[in-house]
């Protein structure tokens, strides 16, 4: 395995445990009424390829399921860094 795929790897292990555990503490937090982490950030974290994590933290933690936004942003989210790492992978193996 090459170098930068090792890193890459790695680094999405870290950025979805991030947006996980941001969906816990987004959750935690709204529970008790103190200050949120804003949408944007939440949005942020699953663009930079957080997305796996961000949706796992909102059906574990029932975390803003009832959002259009994020019940389905999150998913299309995906769904097209999917298609980008695909259409790459294939321009790179070519």
């Amino acid at each position: 395995m090459n170098d930068f795929l090792k890193y890459f790897i790695i680094y999405l292990i870290a950025i979805n445990l991030i947006a996980f555990l941001a969906m816990y503490l987004d959750k935690r937090k709204a529970k008790y009424g103190k200050w949120r982490i804003p949408e944007q950030t939440l949005f942020i974290l699953a663009l930079i390829g957080g997305s796996v994590g961000a949706i796992a933290g909102m059906y574990a933690f029932r975390h803003k399921t009832k959002k259009l936004r994020f019940s389905i942003g999150f998913p299309v989210i995906l769904i097209l860094q999917i298609i980008l790492i695909v259409s790459l992978w294939n321009d790179f193996i070519k």
